[in-house]
């Protein structure tokens, strides 16, 4: 047994102590009434030991959803990203591109998880054109929204409201996509790098590595404007995907570090002109 858990066993006997997952979810509570939380006083409050606490935030940390600070921590300083409005108006026709490309992919009968961002809304534009018979687990209520008007069984995730989003995050977001295993994922990004997918939304990147682990195939669905750019966060490596959606093939070191990764790159366009011409639609 670590000695940090040993010791939180040894504190305060009388005391109950928090779950790692309400402590969580405790400390992103705080920070929404206050802006600083320190160490000592959340390990008294959870009746746990000072370096159990640092684990939280260390984790909590990595997911982008507070910012560490000496002697604790506080609600994390976002830099100026364009809002979910306003990426929702701007490159539609190349989201469209890449959101018809998507939804091509899935089949009937299916079961999908689609995270929160302008292209997936696009996405389940074109899903719930096609009239396809699936399910789909999401966090973003637009997506659900866009999918309540076709033949597909939505199931909403529970958690924490991000308004700015309007999508759900926090643990309560993770321990519910933990229950399912799905076909597909289709996730976005703020950014795509030689390292992987990033994000830089808060809370977001831990939904989409939770979305990537439970889905048998997964795919990425980009704009080219967000190649070689880093977000905040950084989803996963190259390989835990299987496919890039997007409207342009990129170039240089971002594509050779994707064929090395064995990752299939669909390019939008041409696979919308294929539809057209042929009758038909593109499978992966």
């Amino acid at each position: 047994m670590p000695k940090a858990e040993t010791r939180d066993k040894k504190t305060n006997k009388g005391q109950s102590r928090f779950k790692k997952s309400d402590r969580r979810r405790e400390i992103l509570l705080e920070l929404k009434l206050r802006p600083h939380v320190r160490i000592s006083e959340l390990a008294q409050r959870f009746n746990v030991s000072a370096e159990t606490v640092r684990r939280d935030f260390d984790a909590l940390a990595d997911d982008g959803l507070i910012s560490r600070a000496h002697g604790g921590a506080s609600a994390p300083i976002q830099g100026r990203y364009p809002s979910l409005d306003e990426r929702t108006h701007a490159r539609l026709d190349e989201r469209e591109k890449i959101g018809k490309c998507a939804a091509d992919l899935i089949q009937e009968g299916e079961t999908v998880m689609i995270d929160s961002g302008s292209t997936t809304i696009e996405m389940a534009r074109m899903l719930a054109y096609r009239g396809i018979h699936c399910t789909a687990i999401t966090n973003s209520i637009p997506v659900a929204m866009t999918l309540g008007h076709a033949p597909v069984e939505v199931i909403l995730c529970p958690g924490e409201y991000l308004t700015a989003e309007s999508a759900t995050i926090g643990t309560d977001t993770l321990d519910f996509l933990s229950r399912f295993n799905v076909d597909r994922c289709m996730i976005g990004a703020s950014g795509l790098s030689e390292e992987g997918p990033s994000e830089t939304v808060r809370g977001f990147a831990t939904v989409k590595r939770m979305m990537l682990a439970r889905a048998a195939t997964r795919h990425l669905l980009i704009g080219s404007e967000k190649f070689d750019r880093k977000g905040l966060t950084r989803v996963g490596d190259l390989d835990g995907l299987n496919s890039i959606v997007t409207d342009t093939k990129p170039t240089g070191d971002l594509l050779g570090a994707i064929n090395d990764a064995g990752v299939k790159i669909l390019v939008a366009e041409q696979s919308l002109q294929r539809t057209t011409n042929r009758g038909q639609k593109s499978h992966a």
